[in-house]
């Protein structure tokens, strides 16, 4: 996080309040588009698109075909070619659409590249964890998804509007996007707003850690999961996080959140096991996948 600057101002109790519309490709500034589905929920992500002069910067590809089929419609709609896909992290809700968008080139973490050059998906935990999509995880199985071709291993800019800043807390293999003449940061899974973090590969207190630099980069936050957000929904996810590694969750703004009572568990027990030095996936989250 060399550079960044930490807020000043962490806003007061966050308030969810967005009205963009969902399901659609909507334009939050000159020539950048967010795709935002209703809930946020476990498998329910969000997308986004910015343009440059010599075409589109598609922003993570969502999970199943019922999601990123009329989405990769609608981008095709824009009328340029999509040069670049940007996966903010391997988790499928993120990646499953990659193959919609065949000619583009795919940036990704290392951490990203090597999970999506397993050889075999874990359709079963998908199947068990996202019970509401397991009849299309067959499908997404023999489709596949598309290797990465370009490591993002520093911060970097990808063309004049877009720099890819990775990062971690989330995951080992974050990786954000910045399109700063917009004031847009699409976060990816740095930030879930209205919904419930999910820390079961993260660090929850890194993670709180790194978002403290994250507020104070772009005044408009597409987070990775449920609607837009700013500074104080930033402030609230990071006190969230404290208090799951402190182990003990007093009533706050996450009370409105959605999915909090799986949730709680696993990033409690996940900043648990990192206190004592083991980095395993919790029991909690080994029983939500079906594996115990």
């Amino acid at each position: 996080m060399a550079g960044f600057v930490h807020p000043t101002d962490t806003g007061n109790v966050a308030v969810v309040a967005d009205t963009t519309p969902t399901r659609t490709l909507h334009p939050i500034a000159d020539g950048v588009y967010v795709w935002l589905q209703p809930g946020g929920e476990s498998g329910v992500s969000n997308a986004g698109v910015v343009i440059d002069d010599d075409g589109a910067t598609v922003i993570d590809t969502l999970m199943v075909r019922s999601q990123w089929e009329p989405f990769a419609r609608a981008v095709l709609g824009l009328g340029v070619p999509v040069r670049r896909v940007v996966l903010t992290h391997a988790h499928v809700d993120h990646v499953g659409g990659t193959k919609a968008f065949t000619q583009s080139s795919v940036y990704g973490s290392e951490q990203t590249s090597d999970l999506l050059d397993s050889t075999e998906m874990p359709i079963a935990a998908y199947k068990h964890f996202m019970s509401a999509f397991a009849d299309e995880f067959d499908d997404l199985a023999e489709t596949g998804v598309r290797p990465v071709t370009h490591l993002v291993t520093d911060a970097a800019r990808l063309t004049e509007r877009v720099e890819v800043l990775p990062v971690a807390g989330h995951t080992s293999g974050d990786v954000m996007v910045l399109v700063d003449d917009a004031d847009v940061l699409f976060s990816g899974d740095l930030c879930f707003f209205g919904v419930t973090p999910l820390a079961f590969q993260g660090d929850p207190a890194l993670w709180a850690a790194t978002l403290d630099a994250v507020a104070d980069l772009a005044t408009t936050i597409v987070p990775g999961h449920g609607p837009i957000g700013g500074a104080a929904d930033v402030a609230a996810l990071a006190d969230y996080l404290r208090h799951c590694v402190a182990g003990t969750i007093p009533p706050g703004p996450w009370d409105t959140w959605i999915e909090r009572a799986e949730r709680d568990a696993i990033n409690i027990e996940r900043a648990a096991l990192l206190r004592a030095g083991r980095d395993e996936m919790p029991p909690s989250m080994l029983r939500a996948i079906g594996f115990a």
